[in-house]
């Protein structure tokens, strides 16, 4: 091997000589030290960490503009701008009553809220259902911090509540954006369903169920 080549090898591998390097013991050695020398410099990054609490009525100007940024951008690739028109300035606000009722949670970030979503007995649009049904309720992340575990840490916090207070089935009138999401969690596509919001506006979405 030339001169060039081997002041190149000690330079990559300063602590470990070619001609060790052609001993396997000395080799492992090596390796395994620079092994733990990264997995300590991984172990030692900073890692923005999530809390999922419950919400209050303190939390409704944050989740009202997390819910009117995050719901344009999330929805528009699978909806028309003739259906995000009249449905968005509805479906884009925070409800003051799910954020008291004591189901509903908020998901924080270094501080900010970055996810929000809940679950009540009272079905959508009908009130109260079935004595073991809970239903999702007004789920929304970030959409600039999407596939970052937000949505997974909510829905994880979500589904253990629901079943601590003896829902065995959930049911969830999903966005068509979030179908994949939701599917991916254990719920089940049933049918398309068209959500009324308000007289003459209604908003396509799929229903799916989930056992607990």
């Amino acid at each position: 091997m030339s001169n060039t080549r081997k002041a190149r090898s000690n330079k990559i591998f300063p602590d470990l000589s070619f001609e060790n390097a052609a001993q396997p013991r000395a080799a492992r050695r090596f390796f395994v030290s620079r092994w733990h020398d990264l997995k300590d410099c991984l172990m030692s990054q900073t890692i923005p960490s999530l809390t999922v609490r419950r919400s209050t009525a303190d939390d409704m100007i944050a989740v009202d503009m997390l819910l009117s940024r995050s719901y344009p951008a999330l929805l528009k690739a699978d909806y028309p701008a003739s259906v995000l028109v009249t449905a968005l300035p509805i479906i884009s606000r925070a409800q003051p009553d799910l954020l008291r009722s004591g189901t509903y949670f908020v998901v924080e970030k270094d501080g900010n809220i970055c996810g929000a979503g809940g679950w009540t007995r009272a079905a959508p649009q009908r009130g109260e259902d079935a004595a073991q049904t809970g239903h999702i309720r007004h789920v929304v992340t970030d959409h600039r911090q999407t596939r970052q575990g937000i949505g997974r840490a909510l829905m994880t916090t979500v589904l253990a509540d629901a079943k601590e207070h003896g829902m065995l089935n959930l049911h969830c009138q999903a966005t068509l954006t979030a179908v994949p999401f939701y599917t991916a969690l254990g719920f089940l596509p049933q049918h398309r369903i068209d959500v009324p919001l308000r007289p003459g506006i209604t908003f396509p979405a799929m229903f799916m169920l989930r056992a607990l």
